[in-house]
């Protein structure tokens, strides 16, 4: 049987560049390639630029589909993939979220980006963190998804005993069929029904490749309690989730608002889970215009 999501990716593709999002593949550096989906005109437009960060699941493109669609007419929209996933790749060793961070950076001075907003999904979020604290002039506000500013060693001990899992590889780099089915059921409020094959799909799909250097990131994604430091950030902060996500759950976002000594608004969306961008994506998407109107009048910067 034909792999439903090769199937299924052309014809985002082709979504996409209908709606003026165009596949490119940047060289950061000789071993260092960044894939970007970006605007089909880079260099004439004048739209506020956007950029997303995925999590750990997938890559960019399938992870923000229904934003990119919503948000390309409006907005100059950046969709990375983050190294080791989707055809991002490095022949470099580090693995930190900071390397990410320095990459993506990278990448958008190369496509002319000077200033944006970040979205950043879990992963993306803490990576997000990263770039907003390295390079402040490039990240003018943060939209911030079901996630944390670092994964430090409690936040990952209370994360786990509420998925029930070991480690964050054990649940977020499946092995098998049934893995698959606990990553969705635990990232969603409720995971519709989905047949069997399709999950074998996901599994080759998207947890075949880059298995090691995929542990690598994790392990270098975690930090001791007593080595994390509260950087001071200065841009705009808002912190969007779904309000029944039990990976980082509402104590954890309480917890961020105060790290963040109570600059970042929250909004919540009920009744939806860790990757709320997906299982609730009109809600999703309303707030998210919400919140960059308010930052963005007539295509200039309030």
């Amino acid at each position: 049987m034909v792999n439903t999501l090769s199937l299924y990716k052309p014809l985002l593709q082709g979504l996409m560049k209908l709606a003026g999002v165009t596949p490119r593949a940047v060289e950061i550096e000789p071993g260092t390639v960044i894939h970007f989906w970006i605007p089909s005109e880079t260099t004439t437009t004048n739209k506020p630029a956007v950029v997303f960060l995925h999590g750990f699941g997938c890559d960019g493109i399938l992870t923000w589909q229904f934003q990119a669609l919503a948000l390309a007419k409006k907005y100059a929209v950046y969709v990375p993939d983050l190294l080791f996933f989707g055809d991002s790749i490095t022949d470099k060793t580090e693995r930190s979220p900071a390397f990410q961070a320095e990459c993506m950076a990278k990448g958008l001075r190369k496509l002319r980006v000077e200033k944006c907003t970040l979205v950043g999904l879990s992963y993306g979020g803490i990576v997000g963190f990263r770039m907003a604290e390295m390079f402040p002039n490039l990240v003018d506000s943060m939209v911030i998804t079901c996630s944390v500013m670092a994964l430090t060693e409690s936040i990952t001990c209370a994360g786990l005993q509420r998925i029930g899992f070991s480690s964050w590889a054990d649940y977020l780099i499946p092995e098998t069929v049934e893995g698959v089915k606990k990553l969705l059921e635990v990232a969603f409020y409720k995971l519709p029904w989905i047949p069997d094959f399709v999950y074998r799909h996901i599994l080759e799909a998207l947890y075949f490749d880059h298995k090691k250097e995929r542990h690598e990131l994790l392990e270098a994604s975690i930090v001791k309690d007593k080595d994390f430091t509260v950087p001071r950030f200065t841009q705009r902060i808002y912190l969007l989730g779904g309000g029944d996500d039990i990976i980082f759950d509402k104590e954890e976002v309480r917890n961020l608002k105060e790290l963040l000594e109570g600059k970042a608004t929250v909004h919540c969306i009920e009744r939806a889970g860790h990757l709320v961008e997906l299982e609730c994506p009109l809600a999703y998407n309303r707030t998210l215009k919400q919140i960059l109107a308010s930052l963005y009048e007539d295509g200039k910067e309030k």
